[in-house]
């Protein structure tokens, strides 16, 4: 029976495969095995409740093997039909070229991007450590031993590629050093790439390398044999760390080719299918084609264990809820969705009329406060709580001695930081993390992801301009923004002052399905009168109204409102020329805002300048031409603050004097 259902799932991943004309044969014919053991034999889940949270998760880092997960799930039970397989990579269906979450049943990531899957997942494991330390029986309390309420296994299977990929080190070292024994990889070792044989490009030892990031290792010399794999596995559920099994396969298994990269990707060629499906015992047999037997006891074996344990479950959850929450669930809504209702607004932050700090340091003692609003207020930076300010006095500290914290130590490791932070909130978390605004460019594929699946996490930058100093130009950010602005479903905050940052964070975190970013200054900025927090939610709005007659408008952002200001009153004062000023702490929800609206904030016809020390790519939309344009377009270069604006024609006298020339 297990071979029977093994060659039926490769003859359907084959013919998902050639009916859309595009795919990838090679793991789907060499990994069959393996994920038909860990779903036949290991992961607990339910076919009728996808979505519960205590089932065990599966990462398909090598997303590229798309085919062969949706004809696994298919024969395992779930809710995809044969068309769900017959439409495999077409538009608005269920069975997209890579796997993506909330479109296909089973699906627990979206992955595509080599590494990120793995990353990812190493994210979902800490968080099942903190929930698992977070909501427990004690022993006799309730039930005879001491029982979690939320304990699952993490399952990943990777390729070469994904662990070739940078990103994925960085993910296993943190999974190391965090004892993540909830997590198993199944390494898909067949060496070879899509270039070639992995002689050329990949030859460390796996076993060494992660040994010595504390991993437990298993090696399966027969990556065709269900006995071995499963024994693999069973060794990894009992190991204190996290697990690598490294499974030998042959990629393309059954194809002509097969173990070249040939087999790779495409679509092999009707004899060589026609061969293949021969030796799986499919001759004759139609295009997608399945023994409805077979896949009646395929999905008894995975329906089987997988009800009994949510049946134990579910009892535990209803005698949780009755017994140590009172009978109120609401404190674990959290758990199931990211909605969040928080009037951050309305509180007395009580700051004072004549503060001077950076929004950086002001962002840390709002971020405090919302940590003891919230319970699933959790993140951290890549090393950098000393400059960022990205840390949470008044909670503890995440590690493997003690997961029932807030603040997570992610390390020099700004590549993984933001695929952990997106898996921490698959799993119910509000996650953030932080470095300095230059480095954004490292976590920018997992911000891409953030967005691609919905994730509210958000990522906090500092030092926001070139401004910054003596660092030089490698610390200095230009095109950040600009890029951070492009990524679709993403809104990029840069707050002027605390009443602007206290209305991000309240935009932030009641919106459950945008990516956000804000961006923080390093240097001391005032406490403006005119600046508003419930204003953020337009986008932008006028802090300086003209007094009488209109002759100009000065859109900024951030710490270069101040200019903007400064040079509205020195033009008032000595030239009788009477300007608007905006702020504009996020692009995207002003345009979004009616457009009776932004006419009444940006009026047509008059004469609009823009100020921001970054990339000018985002203001072209807004001001009356380029040369009304005031922006950086050059790296910086090491020096004092003032020295660095004149370099770079940011400094005070050369805007006022070009704004002055064209008003």
């Amino acid at each position: 029976m297990d071979r029977e259902i093994i060659n039926n799932i490769k003859s359907l991943a084959i013919d998902m495969i050639e009916n859309a004309g595009s795919g990838h044969p090679g793991i789907a014919l060499g990994a069959a095995p393996i994920i038909y053991t860990l779903y036949s034999r290991h992961i607990n889940l339910s076919i009728n409740d996808t979505n519960w949270i205590s089932r065990d998760r599966f990462v398909l880092s090598a997303g590229h093997a798309s085919a062969l997960l949706y004809a696994t799930l298919f024969m395992a039970g779930f809710d995809l039909s044969i068309n769900d397989l017959k439409n495999f990579r077409r538009a608005g269906s269920k069975t997209p070229g890579h796997p993506e979450v909330k479109t296909t049943p089973g699906v627990d990531v979206s992955t595509g991007p080599l590494g990120q899957g793995i990353a990812t997942a190493v994210g979902i494991a800490l968080a099942q450590k903190m929930l698992k330390k977070r909501y427990y029986f004690p022993k006799k309390s309730v039930i005879e031993v001491e029982t979690a309420l939320l304990d699952y296994n993490i399952y990943v299977l990777c390729s070469d590629g994904d662990l070739m990929e940078g990103i994925s080190y960085e993910a296993a070292s943190f999974a190391g050093t965090n004892h993540l024994d909830n997590l198993i990889v199944l390494y898909d070792s067949n060496g070879v790439s899509l270039d070639g044989t992995t002689k050329n490009t990949f030859t460390e030892n796996i076993g060494d390398r992660f040994k010595a990031m504390g991993w437990n290792y298993e090696f399966v010399k027969n990556g065709d044999s269900v006995v071995e794999i499963d024994k693999a596995i069973k060794k990894a559920k009992n190991s204190s760390k996290p697990t690598i099994v490294e499974i030998r396969t042959i990629i393309g298994a059954g194809l002509t080719g097969q173990g070249t990269n040939d087999v790779h990707g495409g679509v092999p060629k009707k004899e060589a299918i026609y061969n293949l499906k021969k030796t799986l015992g499919m001759e004759g047999k139609e295009s997608f084609y399945y023994s409805e037997n077979v896949r009646k006891e395929f999905t008894r074996m995975v329906s089987e264990r997988g009800s009994q344990k949510y049946s134990l479950w579910s009892n535990n959850y209803r005698i949780y809820i009755d017994k140590f929450l009172g009978g109120d669930s609401s404190s674990l809504n959290y758990l199931f969705n990211h909605n969040t209702n928080v009037n951050l607004v309305n509180v007395d932050w009580r700051f004072e009329v004549d503060m001077k700090e950076a929004t950086r340091v002001t962002n840390q003692k709002i971020m405090d406060e919302i940590s003891k609003m919230l319970p699933n207020f959790v993140g951290g930076s890549a090393d950098l709580a000393n400059t960022t300010k990205v840390f949470l006095p008044s909670q503890q500290n995440v590690t493997f001695e003690n997961y029932d914290g807030k603040n997570i130590f992610f390390g020099v490791r700004e590549h993984a930081m933001g695929a952990i932070a997106n898996g921490l909130c698959l799993c119910g978390f509000r996650s953030f993390c932080s470095t300095m605004l230059a480095f954004s460019d490292y976590l920018k594929p997992s911000i891409r992801m953030s967005a691609l699946m919905n994730l509210p996490v958000t990522y906090i930058f500092s030092h926001d301009s070139i401004g910054i100093g003596q660092d030089g130009p490698t610390h200095q950010p230009v095109e950040q923004l600009a890029m951070l602005r492009s990524i679709p479903n993403v809104r990029v905050y840069r707050p002027a002052d605390a009443h602007e940052l206290v209305g991000s964070w309240h935009e932030i975190l009641n919106n459950n399905q945008k990516t956000s970013v804000l961006i923080l200054s390093k240097q001391d900025v005032l406490l403006l009168p005119t600046t508003n927090a419930s204003e953020v939610s337009h986008g932008a709005y006028i802090v300086r109204k003209e007094k009488n007659k209109l002759d100009g408008i000065i859109i900024a952002t951030g710490s270069d409102l101040f200019m903007a200001i400064n040079l509205a009153r020195d033009f008032f004062v000595n030239k009788q020329i009477d300007l608007r000023i905006v702020s504009m702490p996020e692009m995207s929800l002003f345009l979004e805002q009616s457009q009776d609206y932004r006419e009444a904030v940006l009026p047509p016809n008059v004469k609009t300048f823009t100020i921001e020390a970054s990339s000018d790519y985002s203001w072209y939309q807004f001001a009356t031409s380029k040369d009304y344009v005031f922006s950086v377009n050059t790296f910086g270069v090491s020096g004092t603050r003032d020295e660095v604006n004149t370099t770079c024609g940011f400094d005070y006298s050369v805007i006022k004097q070009r704004m002055e020339t064209l008003l």
